[in-house]
């Protein structure tokens, strides 16, 4: 069903680059021409482009990109190029504008700072863990059409995967990069994880990474008050890992297995792969016995 959120052809979004320099103009264009063939007005930000070091330029710049279009009133959604990293940088002496208009933001990856430390400083941004630009036209079509599903107002699909027992919960979801969002722990931009069902992903970290960064959660007590954990694809783990190492499935299981909540694993998200499209702070229901993640109508 359609509401006053929902994005609809004609609507103008804007594209900007708050984390890493861009690599991929090729990838870019496709995926802006994903959105405008499906009717939208996609502008790029001045500087999108830019380059400084392994970032998409300064701070400042990038930091005011990100303003304009969170200020723009005729704006709609923010599509973010890519991720890489520098996104928590901007959060850094952040002022919120309480003005600010309704708008989607759409990314994941690094852009899990923003998506986490926007959700309940800007309660005007309805962020959107799902493919960047520059990954969007490498989607299966099932998968692009759910990211419009929702934006435009139409109602998602369950997702499924392998599940770890704990019987069903339902709460509010946070979806994210596990690397991205550990360096938001003990921050003002660390969410309140009362009541809320976390969703992971990673790419490039090994498991003894993977255990050190779930072992800093755990000792941090940041579990306490979490209903239930998503895991989705934790990608090129074992690129260089020694002969002795864990694998990461054994990983998972240790850390999160004695939680006592319901998990599932092996859900279509993350990097290279299927990026299934999870909105952040939208009331889910995880089913650790079937391995079922489901979406309540908004």
């Amino acid at each position: 069903m359609e509401d006053f959120h929902s994005l609809k052809p004609g609507d103008r979004l804007r594209v900007i680059t708050p984390s890493g320099a861009l690599r991929e103009s090729e990838r870019l264009q496709k995926g802006v021409e994903i959105w405008r063939s499906r009717g939208y007005e996609v502008e790029l930000s001045p500087g999108y482009d830019r380059g400084w070091g392994y970032l998409a330029g300064s701070d400042e710049h990038r930091r005011q990109q990100l303003a304009a279009a969170l200020n723009d009133p005729d704006c709609r959604g923010i599509l973010c190029s890519r991720g890489g990293y520098g996104a928590t940088r901007l959060l850094e002496g952040w002022q919120p504008n309480s003005q600010q208009s309704t708008k989607f933001l759409i990314g994941f990856s690094d852009i899990t700072a923003l998506l986490w430390g926007f959700s309940q400083s800007h309660p005007s941004i309805l962020g959107v863990h799902g493919p960047v630009l520059t990954t969007l036209a490498q989607e299966p079509d099932w998968s692009i059409q759910r990211l419009f599903d929702w934006v435009e107002g139409r109602p998602l699909s369950r997702l499924q995967g392998t599940g770890w027992g704990g019987g069903s919960v339902r709460g509010r979801l946070f979806p994210g990069n596990l690397t991205v969002a550990t360096c938001l722990l003990g921050t003002r931009y660390q969410p309140d994880f009362t009541d809320v069902i976390l969703a992971f992903e990673d790419v490039n970290e090994e498991p003894y990474r993977i255990d050190r960064m779930l072992t800093q959660w755990r000792m941090m007590g940041a579990f306490q008050g979490v209903r239930g954990i998503a895991l989705g694809r934790f990608s090129q783990w074992d690129k260089n890992i020694n002969s002795n190492s864990f694998k990461i499935e054994e990983v998972l299981r240790d850390r999160l297995g004695d939680l006592n909540i319901p998990i599932v694993s092996d859900l279509p998200f993350g990097h290279d792969g299927c990026n299934a499209v999870l909105p952040v702070g939208i009331e889910v229901q995880l089913d650790g016995d079937q391995g079922l993640l489901s979406f309540t109508q908004r």
